[in-house]
């Protein structure tokens, strides 16, 4: 669906957008008001009651979506036309003010028509572009699999660890990773991961809750651990545990992308869809107003 709303039964309503534009411009140009170009000549009405009905039109789309039974168009067609109608709303609401704004409950609709279109363009983009990133981010995995890999990363490691000080550095390292977060955090990637290092391998930071973001922190750790090693089984698993937490940290990664995509993809209907009510509450006003005072 992604790949196809955009060219949906060969640009249907890309034509439907491009043919209503024309119009809306040769009227606009024909039209010859007495002053000035306004939303209050007869060309300003008619192209006003088309952007009010394409509106509210636009709004059902959210009901279409969910009418699973529903017999009027697919669900693609329809947000395909979406995007399109959407997109000429834009000229045919700028022609049908002649270009005209001011402090007023009038500009103020425009504006959040303006905002609720730009946000459905970073929409656009979102549902276009992130679904292949996810899937070269994945490399062929689900995030279920990734999960998975992880949980047996942290088994392996823990039975690894041998001794008292390195099995203490496995669990705070494994108790205290952090996947996830709030949704600010999900946008930004960010790693609130926490370790605390036994006193036996660093004195210096013995016992407090230090930052392991990207694994970081427990890898230098286990590195430093080595250069102090001078061979035997402890340098072995030492070694081992390095390159689990190497492999641990690539996943992570992996797993953080995939959060911070999927959250992409969804908060911009949390800005999307508030300002379109706004929207609509802006416009009853707006209709309201010219027709007292008409």
């Amino acid at each position: 669906m992604y790949q196809s709303i955009t060219s949906f039964q060969r640009g249907r309503y890309l034509w439907v957008a491009l043919g209503l534009s024309a119009l809306s411009i040769l009227a606009y140009w024909w039209h010859q008001p007495i002053g000035s170009p306004n939303g209050g000549t007869w060309l300003g009405y008619t192209l006003g009651t088309i952007g009010a009905l394409l509106i509210v039109w636009l709004m059902l789309l959210g009901i279409r979506k969910r009418s699973y039974n529903s017999n009027l168009g697919t669900v693609q067609g329809w947000t395909s036309a979406h995007v399109y109608l959407g997109t000429a709303l834009l000229l045919v609401a700028t022609l049908h003010c002649g270009v005209q704004f001011g402090m007023n409950i009038h500009t103020l609709a425009y504006v959040l028509m303006v905002a609720v279109i730009a946000s459905g363009f970073f929409g656009l983009y979102a549902y276009l572009h992130y679904p292949q990133v996810m899937t070269m981010n994945r490399a062929g995995d689900t995030l279920d699999d990734l999960l998975q890999q992880i949980r047996k990363i942290d088994e392996r490691c823990i039975r690894d660890a041998d001794s008292y000080e390195l099995r203490s550095l496995v669990d705070s390292a494994v108790q205290g990773c952090d996947i996830g977060g709030n949704w600010w955090q999900q946008l930004r990637a960010k790693d609130s991961s926490t370790l605390t290092i036994p006193a036996s391998i660093d004195r210096e930071n013995a016992d407090r809750v230090l930052s392991n973001a990207n694994q970081a922190r427990v890898i230098n750790t286990l590195a430093n651990r080595l250069a102090q090693l001078s061979g035997g089984h402890e340098a072995g698993v030492v070694q081992n545990l390095l390159a689990s937490f190497a492999a641990k940290q690539v996943l992570l990664k992996r797993i953080r992308r995939d959060v911070q995509v999927r959250a992409l993809m969804k908060i911009w209907l949390f800005v999307h869809v508030p300002l379109s009510l706004a929207l609509l509450a802006a416009l009853t006003v707006h209709i309201i107003v010219v027709f007292y005072y008409w």
